[in-house]
């Protein structure tokens, strides 16, 4: 199965020129958060399924995005005594020998692809942790809930101790994104990860008070085909690609589409965004105000609308990158200001 890594998507933007220390430190920190804060191997001296499978499944498809048959060696041997041993190396330690292994060519490719490494385990713990989240409370973790470590049941409902549960892994994790995207800064890396993907961030500012809590604000499973055109928007940007800011209105089109939705105020003869944009600013649901739905439709006028039909003969229309930049933040405020006036 074909899978998206950081190294894919920002082949052609040059991150690093040199391999420095900053470079290496990064890579040891952020790799330490996911094999000790997020998937230790161990647990109570034992390995961890769960764990196993985690590392099993991270290495195998970042060694095929990279056309390689393993980071690093799955079987190692030493001699003693005359005797030949072989044995098998665990998966975590397979990625981790790849990790530190010594530059050898680019340093862009070299820190790139073990970015990805990074990236594909915190997308993968993110899935989880949202799996968890949307499921009914299990029998098993009502059980785990009402044991304590020696095996002896505690007082209490299961259900709500297993619920207790989920929030601290859930807060774990974010606290593990927290810390990640701080090493980034530290390291005085212009990249941040948010919803599964390491992107990069072109203005500290815009990033603290508009990008990262609209991030936070798509992680739920409504806001999903926003939260992919918007991340298509950004890597167009970040490529010199054609139209991001295309893709970063249609993020804001299919916004105003579901709170419409949820709303009930969808009748369903509309024709386009502007419809839409009428249902929420009627004088009925006065969800924004007259002004607010002349401003969003006079963006989608002069930006959606020309990208998204074909020019014919005309001359093709197109942005600067200063327009893009707008756009995209333009976008990326209202959704957010829609969002939680919910």
């Amino acid at each position: 199965m074909l899978v998206d890594i950081f190294a894919r998507r920002y082949e052609g933007i040059q991150l690093r020129a040199a391999f420095e220390e900053r470079d290496s430190r990064l890579l040891v920190q952020s790799f330490r958060i996911l094999a000790e804060d997020l998937s230790p191997y161990y647990l109570d001296g034992q390995e961890n399924p769960a764990s196993v499978s985690f590392w099993t499944t991270l290495e195998s498809s970042l060694s095929r995005e990279l056309g390689v048959k393993e980071l690093s060696q799955h079987w190692s041997s030493y001699t003693t005594n005359g005797r030949f041993h072989t044995f098998k190396n665990t998966l975590l330690s397979v990625c981790e020998k790849w990790l530190s292994k010594a530059l050898a060519g680019s340093p862009d490719t070299h820190l790139k692809e073990r970015l990805s490494l990074i990236e594909l385990g915190f997308r993968a713990k993110e899935a989880d942790i949202a799996a968890m989240n949307a499921r009914d409370v299990t029998d098993g973790e009502k059980l785990l809930a009402s044991l304590t470590r020696s095996g002896l049941r505690v007082p209490g409902n299961p259900e709500d101790g297993a619920r207790a549960r989920r929030v601290t892994r859930t807060k774990a994790f974010q606290t593990a994104v927290e810390e990640l995207n701080t090493r980034f800064r530290q390291a005085k890396y212009p990249l941040n990860y948010h919803n599964g993907f390491i992107q990069i961030v072109t203005d500290d500012l815009i990033q603290n008070e508009v990008e990262t809590p609209f991030w936070s604000l798509l992680a739920t499973p409504q806001w999903k085909n926003v939260d992919i055109d918007m991340k298509e928007a950004l890597d167009l940007r970040d490529s010199d690609g054609r139209d991001p800011a295309f893709y970063a209105a249609r993020a804001l089109e299919s916004t105003i589409k579901i709170i419409s939705d949820t709303r009930g105020w969808t009748h369903g003869k509309e024709k386009g965004a502007h419809n839409y944009i009428e249902n929420l600013g009627s004088k009925t649901n006065a969800f924004i105000a007259p002004w607010e739905s002349a401003l969003i439709k006079d963006f989608f006028t002069h930006v959606r609308n020309p990208f998204g039909h074909g020019a014919g003969s005309s001359t093709m229309p197109s942005l600067t990158r200063p327009q893009t930049e707008w756009a995209i933040e333009f976008s990326m405020s209202w959704i957010k200001n829609l969002i939680r006036r919910m």
